[in-house]
């Protein structure tokens, strides 16, 4: 058995915030078993873990399928990379659909860029368009919403706002969209119940995310429309198709997020939305901010770009 694990760190094409995190560079690691690959990236601001605590669990791990044992990961970063590497996957997945175009960044300078953005889409307007919101001003968040409701009258807006507002501000925000025109609101308040009662008040559609990737408890609610299911956040594979099978069960739509992978991890996750809910746009428009890549346009790894943190073989 060969193992390996390697580290990377990619510039973004500018800088980014995440909840309060301004960061250049993407960092993760990338674990390789028998020649197959998984990513393990924690997303500063969302995961749980920083990156040198998934750093050392998965050197543990490796260590302990070194001495021919069975590898138990706990952090949800490393569970995914370990599952990926170790996965059989499908063969013949469909092709994933076309994800969906993420807006972010201030309104203004969007505002600004509007006519080229809506140019771009002229021919083919995007059948939805995801938005961070509940990060700028919300008199500004609101005044771009309509500009693009009204630009683009085909387009479905989802909005995400990672749980950013009071259930009064959430409410105060929601009061004033399009809302033909929303396609739902991705966790509007921090507290499972105050979003619900957000939804009910107002009649928004909305979608699960953070409460998914804490493994909090949720319920059904007739305002809720979809599970957004980031795996490099959740972690277990299992523990992602328990949440697509409950999702079925309750005729939830399932989109299938990336959390700013690399270019082999967006792949991962790309494979996983194929197989998961091949009938819904991935929510996978992120790679577009990375600068560089680690692999090739053929798919290989270029691990002489990359630095190797170990690298060992098992007679197992």
């Amino acid at each position: 058995m060969q193992l390996a694990l390697y580290r990377y760190s990619l510039p973004f094409r500018q800088p980014l915030m995440f909840k309060g995190n301004r960061l250049s560079n993407r960092q993760g690691l990338l674990v390789c078993i028998n020649g197959q690959w998984g990513e393990i990236a924690p997303l500063p601001g969302f995961s749980t873990e920083t990156l040198a605590e998934a750093q050392a669990e998965s050197l543990a791990c490796l260590a302990t399928m070194q001495r021919g044992e069975k590898a138990r990961p706990k952090l949800p970063s490393v569970q995914f990379g370990f599952d990926c590497a170790q996965r059989q996957w499908p063969a013949n997945l469909p092709a994933p659909l076309p994800p969906y175009p993420l807006l972010q960044g201030a309104p203004r300078e969007l505002m600004l860029g509007l006519d080229n953005i809506v140019t771009g889409w002229v021919a083919l307007p995007p059948s939805r368009l995801k938005l961070k919101v509940a990060r700028y001003a919300m008199e500004e968040e609101l005044a771009l919403i309509n500009q693009l409701a009204i630009r683009l009258p085909t387009t479905k807006l989802i909005l995400d706002a990672n749980g950013g507002w009071t259930r009064e501000e959430a409410q105060r925000f929601c009061a004033r969209l399009p809302l033909k025109q929303i396609d739902y609101l991705e966790e509007p308040c921090a507290a499972l119940a105050d979003t619900i009662a957000v939804a009910a008040a107002t009649g928004i559609p909305i979608a699960l995310d953070e409460t998914l990737s804490r493994q909090e408890e949720w319920h059904y609610h007739p305002q809720l429309k979809a599970l957004v299911i980031k795996p490099t956040l959740i972690g277990s594979l299992s523990a992602c198709e328990a949440l697509v099978k409950r999702a079925r069960a309750d005729n939830l739509r399932v989109v299938v997020s990336s959390s700013f992978e690399s270019d082999l991890g967006l792949g991962l996750v790309a494979r996983l939305a194929s197989e998961w809910a091949s009938d819904e746009p991935p929510g996978l428009d992120t790679g577009h901010w990375l600068a560089e890549r680690v692999t090739t346009a053929a798919g290989e790894v270029m691990t002489e770009n990359l630095h190797c943190l170990s690298k060992m073989e098992s007679s197992a």
